[in-house]
This record gives structure tokens, sequence and C-alpha cells, in this order.
């Protein structure tokens, strides 16, 4: 048995034993790991489970479905890796992929852990500037793109990008059906070894460019042990985890996590988010595990849940703290409590209410085994409320980044004695921790983190606008959406026709996600003695509602004019 089989026995065997699996819990040490070769394809694909449904996809409107065997999906992420290979990619080289639900993503990311390529996960809400970002400071040497998706690279990426197109042919693109041509036989060309890099995720920061956050072999798929804990998967589960492709939350949770414990991944495909076709589904298809953003459960709990008779065993929450009459509303009709997690793009699930555990509502957990947990204050000192770091050196957790990768090719941030989150929480006497905020300005929208200093950057290329800050408004659905405080230049009217103009001007720039929704033009923004913009000022005014603060302006909604409409976003984890 290796270090990982064992790790994974041990956190399966104490499932509801918090104390113990945190006290006996011990990372793996293998220095050579292949997670898809050595543990999907060499035991998932051959052992009891093989003929057990590996990823089974369903369509909510048409009720088509995709379903597919350990084995089967073994073979035919071996025909993928193949045709890449024929296609000069070799170890190390960068690839983005750009798909959604569909088969070929989960044949195509256990293709590249095959290879040993270093895949750039991305959602398909991209626009062709943050393509264009993700292909130079990616380094992308090709991309495998869903068909929908080929008319943003026309004169991106250059001669030198191999394009694989998943559908209709197109000019300049291979189709992604050639790999039925190929072999299901795969011989590696030599030892993974487990810090080699695998995924290069792209996410939100406090800067206008995104940061690339670096995670290994070992990192991701090992580090998902965590993840598989705090959600109580067990051997046969059938799992669904609502998320988009691109985003870390589904790599988590819709695919190292379920296949780490031998689960069936299990997708809904909508068009738009519809709750009581969901809920169909998941009665229909036996859904044992579900994994949810507050988005998602504030929608479900609109229905009448008591009529949905569910085989449901565990449920979770993650992006942000969950209402308490959200989780009251789902015990009282299904008996289960929503069990709040914690964790980010550069982690795994660090925190957790684990299964068989007292559950604090309000509450994110607490630290899930194999993760050290320190919360304090901004000198390092232990506090009650601080910001969350995890502790390095030999406590350092697997599923922890390489680090943030920088222009010269070297991963920094994840070092030292302590890692920093930039996250804030208290720390109660029991070891629970309860989210505060953000130690930055990062916010969440429909599960989407928001930078704000990423949105005021493209505001400020707009010519009436001389200054803007960007703060989250309060949502019912959605907890919060992107609004804009903006100062405009001398001679510029706060006008209706202004805020036509500022909002055409972004809905060419910015993906549907990061839509500013409301724009309030005011004649001042608060700032601090040194010129800085108090974000924190305006959150509290949002907050409160406060129509009378002097601070306060003519305010306008992009639903107000039809003609800028456009579907909103799918909530995600």
């Amino acid at each position: 048995m290796t270090t990982f089989q064992a790790a994974r026995a041990f956190l399966l065997q104490h499932r509801t034993d918090y104390d113990r699996a945190v006290a006996g819990f011990q990372w793996p040490t293998e220095a050579n790991f292949n997670w898809a070769l050595d543990w999907f394809d060499g035991e998932l694909a051959r052992g009891d489970s093989r003929d057990r449904p590996a990823l089974w996809i369903v369509d909510a409107a048409t009720g088509a479905e995709s379903r597919l065997s350990f084995a089967e999906l073994s073979g035919r992420s071996n025909r993928v890796a193949n045709f890449l290979r024929q296609r000069g990619l070799r170890r190390g080289d960068h690839l983005l992929l750009l798909l959604g639900n569909v088969v070929p993503l989960w044949e195509t990311m256990l293709a590249a852990m095959k290879l040993g390529l270093v895949v750039i996960p991305a959602t398909t809400l991209l626009t062709r500037d943050e393509l264009q970002d993700r292909l130079d400071r990616g380094r992308a040497r090709a991309v495998v793109a869903a068909q929908d998706q080929v008319a943003k690279f026309d004169g991106l990426g250059g001669d030198g990008l191999t394009r694989i197109v998943v559908g209709a042919a197109a000019d300049g693109w291979e189709r992604y059906e050639g790999v039925t041509e190929c072999s299901d036989a795969f011989t590696p060309d030599g030892a993974t070894g487990a810090l080699d890099p695998m995924l290069l995720y792209f996410t939100s920061g406090t800067t206008a460019k995104p940061k690339l956050v670096l995670h290994t072999q070992r990192s991701y798929p090992v580090g998902a042990l965590s993840t598989m804990y705090w959600i109580g998967l067990q051997p046969g589960d059938v799992h669904l985890n609502i998320s988009s492709p691109g985003w870390a939350k589904h790599a988590w949770s819709c695919f190292f996590a379920p296949w780490n414990a031998g689960a069936t991944v299990f997708v809904v495909n909508q068009p738009r988010f519809d709750a009581k076709a969901l809920l169909a589904v998941v009665v229909r298809c036996g859904v044992t595990t579900l994994c949810a953003p507050p988005t998602v459960w504030r929608l479900l709990i609109q229905e009448d849940l008591r009529s949905y008779r569910v085989a449901l065993r565990e449920v979770c929450g993650a992006g942000e703290p969950l209402n308490p009459e959200v989780i009251e509303q789902v015990k009282a009709a299904w008996g289960l409590t929503i069990r709040d997690g914690y964790g980010q793009t550069e982690t795994t699930a660090l925190a957790g209410n684990s299964p068989g555990q007292p559950v604090k509502i309000g509450s994110m957990g607490r630290p899930l085994p194999g993760y050290r947990v320190a919360v304090t204050d901004p000198d390092g000192h232990p506090a009650r409320e601080g910001e969350i770091g995890l502790r390095l050196g030999d406590d350092r957790p697997a599923g922890l980044m390489q680090g943030y990768l920088g222009d010269d090719g070297v991963p920094r941030g994840a070092d030292g004695e302590l890692y920093r989150t930039g996250d804030v929480a208290f720390l109660d006497d029991d070891g629970y921790l309860t989210f505060v905020g953000r130690a930055d300005d990062v916010f969440k929208s429909s599960d989407y983190r928001i930078s704000p200093f990423e949105l005021e950057s493209v505001l400020l290329e707009h010519d009436a606008v001389a200054e803007a800050a960007v703060v989250p408004a309060p949502d019912s659905i959605r907890l919060a959406i992107p609004k804009a405080y903006v100062l405009l230049i001398g001679g510029v009217a706060p006008t209706r026709d202004t805020a036509f103009s500022i909002f055409s001007f972004l809905s060419g720039r910015l993906a549907p996600f990061k839509r500013i929704r409301r724009i309030e033009f005011v004649s001042e923004l608060p700032k601090t003695i040194s010129g800085k913009i108090r974000r924190v000022q305006l959150r509290r005014l949002e907050h409160d509602d406060d129509r009378g603060d002097p601070l306060r302006g003519v305010e306008f909604g992009e639903d107000e004019f039809p003609e800028l409409q456009a579907d909103r976003p799918a909530p995600r984890a």
C-alpha cells in the first residue's frame, strides 16, 4: 500500500471522528507521483471500481446523458494523451483548457496529467483581452477549446499555438474528434515528480492583473484528501458539485475529491439555473452528496423541498457563510445540516464543519486534517480575530500551492514560516473559525471573486470617469453585485445618458460575471489622509443603505437599460 492509499484509507476510516483524524493523519510522502497514472488508472480503473460510473453528465433540459466507467475514462484519456503527444506536446508544456462541463474536459485533464503538461483552466466567460493575458503570461503552447470559443482567438496566440477544437471544424484548428484514431494504451516518457508543475490558475487579486497560482502533481490531487474528508465522500457515492469549469472549486469537487474517494462525479448542465429541474434530477439519479454555493442554496429553498424525496446523505456549502435561515429550512425539509467549508484557489479545503461533528451556524468550521492554522495580528502574533495563516516548515500542508508564478518563472509567496491567506476570521474557544472578511477588498458576487481594482482600472479608461471605487452592493439572491461610485470629469453631467455610455463601455470589456451592475455618480470619494480611497466607508454605506449620507449621489442600474441586458452568469462555488 502506498502512503497515498494509506492516508486515504485512514480518513475514510475516521470520517466522523474529527479528533482522531486530525491527530493521526499524515500527508503522503511519495517522491514520484502521478495521480492520473498511479491512482486513477492504477487503482480505480483496474480494481473493484473499474465498471462503476466515474463520470455522469445529465442535460436537465433534454434528459440526454453521458455515463463513463472508470475503465472507459482511463482508455479514452489515454487516447487523448497520445493525440496530444502526436501534436508535439511534451512534459512541462502549458495547455489552456477552455471547455464547459463536457466529457472532453475530464478526458483532457487526465491526459495532460499523464503527459506531465501544465493545465491552465479557464472559464468560457473570458473576454479576448483576458484570453490574451492567459496565453501570454501563462505561456500557453496549446489550447483545447469549445467551438463557440474559436472566434475569440482570431489574431491571438500566433503560429506557435496548437489549436484543438471540440465540436465543429474551424479553419486553423484541429478537431478533437481525431483522438478516436489513437491507441487507448499509453506509456509515459518517464517518472513524474510529485513536485512537478501541474495546474496554473489565474485568480483575482488586488492588482489589475490576476495572480498566477501554481499547483503541483501533489498539491491538488493529494491535497484534495482534505476536501474529500470535509465533504464526507465515500466509495460509490454519486457526488454533485455546482461549479463552473475554470475555477479551483471545480477541480476540488468535480475532479479530485470525489475520485480520491472512488465516487461518481455527477454533473447537471443547465442553460439557465432552474431549481425545480435540478431537484428533479437529484431525486431521479439518486445523488448522495451535494456541494453548492450559497447563491444556489438560496434559490433552492424557494421551492417546496419537502416534496423532493432525495437520497442525499451529505450537503455542503462553500463560497461564503450561509444565512442561518437557509440552513434551518433545509434541515426542516430534509433532516440534513448544510456544512460550511473554507479554502482558496491557493489551497484545498483547509477548514470545515466535518461529518458527525457539532455545526456552529455561521462558522466555517475547524482546521481539517493536515492543516495547521494560525490566526494572527498584523505583527504575526496569535489573535482571536486576525488573518488566517498556515504553518509551514515541517507542518506545510500538501494542499498549498507551490507559489505565485512571477514573470521570471519562479514561484513565490508560499515559503517561510507562515502562509498568509489574506482572509480575516474570528477564532473561538472551541477552535471554530468564523469568516470576517478579506484583508484586502476582494469580494464575492454570485460566488465569483471580484477584484475592485481590476474593475476600477477598466472604468478609468472611459473618457468621462475621473475616479472610481467599486464595492459590493447587497443582493437578495447573489449576496452582492458590483457597484461603482464614480466621480466624473468636469463638464460631464451625471445623467442617464452618461450612465448608459459607461455601462455600454463596460459590457464589451468585462466578462459577464464581473460586470458592474449599478453606478452612483458622486461629487467626492472618501479618502485617507494619504489620498487612498476608503472603500470600507463605501461598503458601510451600502450595507446600512444610508441614503442621507452627504457622500450619496445619483444612482443608475444596468437593469434600467433593456438594450444592455444579458443573461447573468450561473452561480459557482
